[in-house]
């Protein structure tokens, strides 16, 4: 049986770039950036400790080893304590962010990387 989510893989065209919106606006580590036959692959997280991380992968590079992935960016979901403060924060930072709306599970807002792919975040009570 499955325990436990270990990393969510994300495709994207340039690593560099959606590297730097992760680790600069919104404060995660790099674990690893790693590259082997052409391939590089960048490991983030929200801190060391964190459970499950992030890796980036170059979509184009990806896609040239016809492995029938789908390339499209997954739905994360991303908790936190600091809602509001994480809200304006990124505003202020000039990420895209949507407006706080109110779900049957609690508080919600979306924001977006440099390549218009939307993440959510959910307010923990």
């Amino acid at each position: 049986m499955i325990s436990k989510v270990g990393q969510v893989m994300v495709y994207v065209h340039d690593q560099d770039a959606v590297l730097e919106f992760w680790t600069e606006k919104l404060g995660f580590t790099v674990m690893a950036d790693e590259q082997q036959d052409g391939m590089r692959w960048i490991e983030i997280a929200p801190h060391k400790d964190a459970e499950t991380s992030i890796v980036l992968h170059d979509k184009d590079f990806i896609a040239k080893l016809d492995t029938g992935l789908n390339l499209d960016t997954p739905s994360l979901l991303f908790y936190t304590d600091n809602f509001e403060p994480l809200h304006h924060e990124l505003i202020e930072q000039g990420v895209t962010v949507g407006e706080i709306v109110e779900m049957p599970t609690g508080r919600t807002f979306n924001f977006a990387d440099p390549e218009d792919n939307y993440f959510a975040v959910r307010e923990m009570a």
